[in-house]
């Protein structure tokens, strides 16, 4: 799935989206410093093999990166600056700001004249230097690099050291594996020797991965704590924490870390907004690609997982979880299991169609429609240029109708309902058994700190509401006279100028009112619209097969109705397209109006808004073929018509469920090769060359030179960034609709999805290997909101089938026709039986076939599907009592059907487990040798605190015993006289 910003929860590097210009320089009341060092380094000759990974020593690895474009700054106001301030820095940071940052480039160690410089520049500057040093007290320590292969962008790269690691870790109570290793409970007896088997026969679609293989052993977790650092296994303090674990750290102290002047506190969200950085993301480990390239997670990624090569083996989502997070990990784990579980769907779809293959030859109702010799003469599909037609013509159609229609499509929804519920049940158990080997257990606390960050754009939101109060307060006191002021609080506040003031205000659901009305609004238009289309397409269809039946071709003519189905198609296919890329920017401007205050809010409310409407995007053609059209069609004489003008369409005499099968293909077939496949492939390829010839464009004539030789973290600011994960899981959930939604007309849609999907999630980790910058790990324990719109996709499955079978196919008609009107038991009979009979002569004026002998007869009677009387009965063309009691039928079906289905997918889920039995025994041994390990402990504690109580008594009883008598013993006295 390509990468759309329309998503996008984070600031991407092009967007320079300007929040609120806020203060000028003269306000910010301050010098920022120009010396901000960290440590002194020794500069290694050798550290350019290190490929950018390390500062300059070679030694410190780089865990993130800030990216800017540096500017000259202005020379006269940086000297009155110096001469105001009397070119004293400031001392709170100690001994590291007696020099400017290392690295490349310094700012301002330039000399020559200098260009003159705006305002906004010179901001950003102070802004980035206030920000950096910020960072230094910290404990980060920093790293400044301008001279790079890119033209005009510098890079600020970031290490965090081992103190700082271990805080961080505390204080987000990161489970690190301790030195205690336990067994794992093995399986015994038949299950033993059945997973033996299995893991043979296994084998060769393993990734060869180290770790891959189920492990018997497990080291026992514990959230991390510097004063337990005798737990964990500290000899390798490099490798302790992942680079992953790293990244997340440093992420964690940029989100917290605020350049405070101006009345605002502006975080890394903020910064990045207001274009003071423009871009912010951790480093790959190296390259994935090469024959001199070091070994490393990313090129074991490319070679087992995001190759096209290895497509039938399964993912090594461990190592997906290690390089990319949590989150990223149970995507993956995700779309993994759903693609498993498409396997035995798509066999039983194979078998039902299958079945209707080896069928069709004995299904009475089609051998009638296609037998001449019972001469049906059907009445116009549309007046004046439209002919009589005989039913014999439709002979394909009928046909190719019962490879959809027939018995066993009623047993696929019943097995597609369970198949879903199953399916769900399975995922809870995997994801349990994820958050067990991951040690996400107990990881509540930490996901409720990371909801409550608020975003950069309420913060500003907030700074202006606060601003406007501020702006008002001023107002008032101007009326007031300046004795009564008072002079000590003003004083005050603005010595607390840079305060966070939005600590203090917050968005009110008035503050949000227009945002909800326009969202309401813009909604129900958006759906209006989308209605609005379809009808075009209805007008379309009518239109052009009027115009088709006056063509003089009998070849023509008798395609009209697959010509006309086929294009409407394509077009609703192309609007669909067209539409969903349109909803997705809608819904981020709505979302993005009402200012929520979190990114998980955020992110949960565009999810809404964009399923809500590519859901009707997607569907409503398919809703109005299954369910609508054909319905309100009329009866000859008495037809219904849009605008006066065009009649409704009508079924074919097979029903409409052959062309709902031929919608609801072309769509999903369309949707997965067009949108979700060549979008993919050829938009990021097309922004990398746009990208590439930018910095061409940008850079020194030797740039392709220099280009073999960038630094990791300018290879990297060349990729694309990461927009999240929604475009991923809409395009997921809505082929998870196409299969379950109206799986009762086409049960080869499984098939479809399972190699779209195959294909689906090389082609995705290709694009996270190679394309993209390496998102900052984020951990979770589900799936989130995505779980719960899975789980409403797949109860109305059960109702949509229920219906699908019922109302649109011919199921219930026929067993209707069995067991109530069939003389002999058999099908013989039943297409006359819902065939109504019409008197010519009974046609409105204007409306008869401008050819009535086109046949080469006259016609005095031609047949309509209906049920209702004949023209010679008392009550002519009144709704027969047939039509009430298939009426009956059908709504008895769909009742029992549902209840049905919905008791049994509830006996799934109450029979099936959330949680693993092994697994909650594991988690619960677990807990008992963490309270054995430190009763242990303490007992330790205890026996080597008595043994020094001991060792001391024992010191005092020499001297309290025998301290006396030594001393009248001693040569000071002899024979201890006195």
């Amino acid at each position: 799935m390509r990468v759309n910003e329309k998503y996008s929860t984070l600031p991407a590097e092009d967007r320079s989206v300007h929040i609120i210009n806020i203060c000028a320089i003269e306000d910010i009341g301050y010098l920022p410093s120009e010396g901000t060092l960290l440590n002194s380094l020794s500069v290694d000759p050798d550290a350019e093999c290190k490929h950018g990974l390390y500062l300059r020593d070679g030694r410190r690895k780089v865990d993130y990166i800030l990216v800017y474009h540096p500017k000259r700054p202005s020379g006269s106001r940086t000297l009155a600056r110096r001469v105001q301030h009397g070119d004293v820095a400031p001392t709170a940071r100690g001994t590291r700001q007696d020099q400017p940052l290392p690295g490349k480039g310094d700012v301002g160690t330039a000399g020559g004249p200098e260009p003159p410089m705006d305002y906004h520049e010179d901001d950003k500057r102070f802004r980035r230097e206030e920000y950096e040093g910020n960072l230094l007290e910290a404990g980060l320590e920093l790293e400044r690099d301008e001279e790079t292969k890119i033209h005009g962008v510098g890079f600020v790269k970031i290490h965090a050291p081992w103190n700082v690691l271990c805080r961080e870790a505390e204080f987000l109570k990161l489970k690190m594996p301790t030195k205690k290793l336990y067994h794992i409970n093995e399986t015994r007896g038949l299950l033993k020797k059945i997973n033996s088997v299995l893991q043979k026969i296994t084998d060769p679609i393993q990734p060869k991965v180290a770790g891959h293989r189920p492990q018997t052993t497990k080291r026992l977790s514990y959230p991390f704590s510097r004063e337990k650092q005798h737990l964990f296994d500290l000899s390798d303090k490099d490798s302790f924490f992942d680079s992953k674990t790293r990244s997340t750290i440093v992420y964690e102290i940029l989100k917290r870390t605020t350049c405070t002047k101006a009345k605002y506190s502006m975080g890394i969200t903020s910064l990045l907004a207001n274009g003071v950085y423009s871009a912010a993301y951790p480093l790959h480990d190296g390259d994935y690609e090469g024959e001199n390239v070091e070994f490393n997670d990313r090129k074991l990624l490319y070679q087992e997982w995001a190759s096209y090569g290895v497509f039938y083996k399964y993912q090594p989502i461990d190592l997906v979880r290690k390089y990319f997070g949590e989150k990223i990990g149970l995507y993956f784990a995700w779309l993994g299991v759903y693609t498993q579980m498409l396997i035995p769907a798509s066999v039983v779809g194979i078998i039902v169609f299958l079945y209707g293959c080896a069928t069709v030859d004995e299904n009475i109702p089609s051998m009638e429609m296609c037998d001449q010799r019972h001469n049906i003469t059907m009445c116009p599909l549309c007046d004046k240029t439209c002919s009589y037609w005989k039913m014999s013509s439709a002979c394909a159609t009928a046909r190719a109708s019962h490879l959809f229609d027939n018995p066993a499509t009623v047993f696929f929804s019943v097995f597609m309902a369970l198949w879903a519920a199953t399916f769900m049940e399975h995922w809870k158990r995997k994801q349990m058994r994820l958050n067990y080997r991951w040690d996400l257990t107990g990881f509540e606390e930490e996901e409720e700190a990371v909801k409550d960050h608020p975003r950069a754009e309420y913060e500003a939101r907030v700074l202006e509401k606060s601003l406007r109060k501020e702006s008002k307060s001023k107002e008032k006191r101007r009326h007031i006279p300046e004795e009564s002021t008072n002079k000590w609080k003003q004083r005050v506040k603005t010595a607390m100028a840079g305060v966070k003031l939005t600590d203090k205000v917050k968005l009110t659901w008035r503050d949000r009112f227009p945002a909800y009305v326009t969202n309401l609004v813009s909604i129900v238009f958006m759906i209006a619209v989308t209605f609005a289309i379809v009808l075009g397409v209805i007008i379309y269809r009518i239109s052009t097969a009027a115009a088709l039946a006056m063509n003089s071709s009998p070849s023509v003519r008798s395609n009209i109705r697959v010509t006309v189905t086929a294009t409407a198609v394509i077009i609703n296919l192309v609007v669909i397209i067209l539409l969903d890329e349109v909803y997705g920017c809608i819904a981020r401007w709505l979302t993005k109006i009402e200012v929520p205050k979190t990114e998980k809010s955020f992110e949960e409310r565009l999810i809404f808004k964009a399923f809500l409407l590519k859901f009707v995007n997607s569907y409503t053609p398919i809703f109005y073929v299954a369910f609508f059209k054909g319905r309100f069609v009329g009866r000859p004489g008495d037809y219904v018509y849009i605008f006066r003008s065009f009649r409704m369409e009508e079924c074919a005499p097979g029903g409409c469920l052959m062309e709902l099968c031929i919608q609801l293909s072309i769509i999903m077939l369309g949707k997965q090769l067009i949108q979700n496949n060549l979008f993919e492939i050829g938009i990021p390829k097309m922004k990398k060359f746009i990208r590439y010839l930018r910095l061409r464009r940008q850079s020194p004539p030797d740039h392709d030179e220099y280009g073999k030789k960038r630094q990791r973290y300018e290879a990297d600011y060349t990729l694309e960034p990461f927009a999240g994960l929604t475009p991923e899981y809409m395009e997921m959930i809505i082929q998870f609709g196409f299969v379950t939604l109206f799986v009762a007309s086409f049960p080869l849609a499984p098939l479809f999805a399972l190699l779209n999907n195959i294909i689906e999630i090389r082609l995705d980790a290709k694009k996270f290997v190679t394309e993209l910058r390496r998102p900052v790990a984020v951990r979770a324990k589900d799936i989130g909101i995505w779980y719960n719109i899975l789980r409403g996709v797949g109860k109305l499955a059960v109702i949509i089938n229920a219906f699908v079978i019922s109302f649109t196919s011919d199921f219930i008609p026929r067993l209707v026709y069995l067991y109530m009107y069939s003389q002999n038991g058999t099908m013989h009979g039943f297409v006359n039986h819902t065939l109504s009979s019409f008197n010519v002569s009974d046609f409105q004026n204007g409306t008869a076939p401008n050819d009535p002998l086109d046949l080469g007869y006259e016609v005095q009677i031609c047949r309509y599907k209906d049920y209702r009387e004949p023209p010679w009965s008392e009550h002519k063309y009144d709704i027969s009592k047939d039509f009430w009691a298939v009426l009956a039928a059908r709504l008895a079906f769909v009742i029992v059907f549902q209840n049905l289905v919905m008791f049994m997918s509830d006996f799934v889920d109450w029979v099936i487990p959330d949680i693993p039995k092994d697994i909650s025994q594991q988690i619960h041994k677990e807990k008992v040798l963490m309270v054995e390990l430190f009763m242990r402990e303490e007992q330790g504690k205890q026996r080597l605190l008595g043994t020094w109580m001991e060792k001391d008594r024992k010191k005092e009883e020499p001297c309290n015993s025998h301290g006396p008598k030594a001393g009248l013993d001693s040569p000071e006295y002899p024979g201890g006289a006195l």
